[in-house]
C-alpha cells in the first residue's frame, strides 16, 4: 500500500535554511535587532518537544520521513515550520472491543453463522500494541479502525467453519488461537506496524430468542457425557478389580494344589516308613500306633477323669451341683 506521502525528493534543508536566513537578514535590516531576538526566541520555544518513556518520536522534514528521523525519550529540538514530530507510545497495550461496547451488545458485529448453519453471537476483546511507529502512522489511514474491521472478518471466518457445539464448548480455545493468528497475518500483510498481544472470546452464546432452548439441549448433552464418564469410570474400576480377584483365586488354587501335593507326598512317605517298621517289628509297631492314636484322642477331649477299674466298680455317681462345670479336672483326681 502506498504511503500518503509521495516519493518526490524534498528540497534540500540547507537551501531552505539559507533562504530563511536571507529573509531574516532583510527583516533585521529593516526592523532592527529586536525583531531578530524575538524571532529566535519564538523559534527556540516552538522547536523544543518532549518524548516520554516508552515512546518514540517520528520526525518529518517537509513531510518526508528519513531513516534517522526517530527520537527516543527526552527533550529534543525540531526546526519549526520545516519539521513535524509525531509521538507514538510503543509500550501501551491498547484494547479493542468487537461485538459489544461497554455493557451494550452490537448486534451487527456480534451475530454470525457457524459451520453447521446456526446463528451465534460472539463478543471478543483484542489487545495490541504498536511495534513499528512509522508503519502505524503512515501506511494506513486509520490503523485502529482497520484492525477492528479485520478482527471482525477473522472471527467470522474461523467461526464459519466450526460447529456451534465446538465454538461454545470444546473448541473455544482453538477458535481464539486461530482467529488471533489469522488477524495477525492480515495486519502484517497490511504493513500496519501492529502486534496483536491477546485475543479472547468474551462471550459466545445463542441468540436471545432461542437461548433457553439451546441451553436445555446443552445441559442434556452435558448430563449424557457425565453418565457416560461415570459408566466408563465404573468399568475402569470394576474390570481391574475383577482381574485382580481372578489372579488371587488362581494363586490361592495353585498354592492349595502345591500344599496338598506336598502333604500327600509326606503322608505317603510316612506310611511307607511305618510299613517298613511294621514289617520289622509288627507287635511293637501296633502298640506304638495304638498309643499315638489314644494320645491324639485324649488331647482333643476337654474334660476327662481317669480312675482305676476296680475303684470305678464301687464308685457312686455324684452330680456336681454348684460347681463350675467348665473347670478342668486333673487326671487321676476328683472334682
Amino acid at each position: 500500500m502506498r504511503s500518503k506521502f509521495d516519493d518526490r525528493e524534498p528540497p534540500d534543508v540547507g537551501d531552505v535554511v539559507a533562504r530563511v536566513g536571507g529573509i531574516v537578514s532583510k527583516a533585521v535590516g529593516r526592523f532592527g535587532s529586536g525583531l531578530l531576538i524575538l524571532f529566535v526566541v519564538a523559534m527556540g520555544i516552538g522547536g523544543v518537544y518532549k518524548v516520554g518513556p516508552g515512546e518514540q518520536g517520528i520526525v518529518r522534514t517537509l513531510g518526508k520521513v528519513r531513516l534517522t528521523g526517530r527520537t527516543g525519550p527526552g527533550l529534543h529540538f525540531r526546526i519549526p515550520l520545516l519539521q513535524r514530530v509525531d509521538v507514538v507510545n510503543m509500550q501501551q497495550i491498547r484494547r479493542m472491543e468487537v461485538g459489544f461496547q461497554g455493557n451494550q451488545k452490537v448486534a451487527g458485529e456480534a451475530s454470525m453463522i457457524t459451520g453447521d448453519a446456526n446463528i451465534v453471537e460472539v463478543q471478543m476483546i483484542v489487545q495490541y500494541r504498536v511495534v513499528d511507529p512509522t508503519k502505524y502512522l503512515f501506511e494506513l489511514k486509520d490503523p485502529d479502525e482497520a484492525l477492528r474491521a479485520t478482527a471482525e472478518v477473522a472471527v467470522r471466518s474461523i467461526v464459519g467453519r466450526t460447529n456451534i457445539d465446538e465454538v461454545l464448548t470444546t473448541e473455544r480455545e482453538k477458535v481464539q488461537a486461530e482467529t488471533r493468528e489469522w488477524l495477525q497475518n492480515r495486519m502484517d500483510a497490511y504493513q500496519s506496524g501492529i502486534s496483536v498481544t491477546e485475543l479472547k472470546l468474551q462471550a459466545v452464546d445463542a441468540p436471545d430468542e432461542v437461548r433457553d432452548a439451546f441451553h436445555e439441549v446443552v445441559r442434556a448433552r452435558e448430563e449424557k457425557e457425565k453418565l457416560v464418564n461415570q459408566a466408563m469410570g465404573y468399568e475402569a474400576d470394576l474390570i481391574p478389580r475383577a482381574r485382580g480377584e481372578s489372579e488371587k483365586m488362581k494363586r490361592d488354587a495353585e498354592g492349595y494344589k502345591e500344599r496338598r501335593i506336598l502333604e500327600s507326598k509326606g503322608d505317603a512317605a510316612k506310611f511307607e516308613s511305618v510299613y517298613a517298621a511294621y514289617r520289622l517289628a509288627p507287635r511293637v509297631t501296633k502298640e506304638r500306633l495304638y498309643l499315638e492314636s489314644i494320645e491324639r484322642i485324649v488331647a482333643r477331649t476337654p474334660r476327662k477323669m481317669i480312675v482305676d477299674e476296680q475303684v470305678a466298680k464301687n464308685a457312686v455317681p455324684v452330680l456336681p451341683l454348684g460347681t463350675n462345670l467348665s473347670a478342668p479336672v486333673a487326671e487321676g483326681g476328683k472334682k
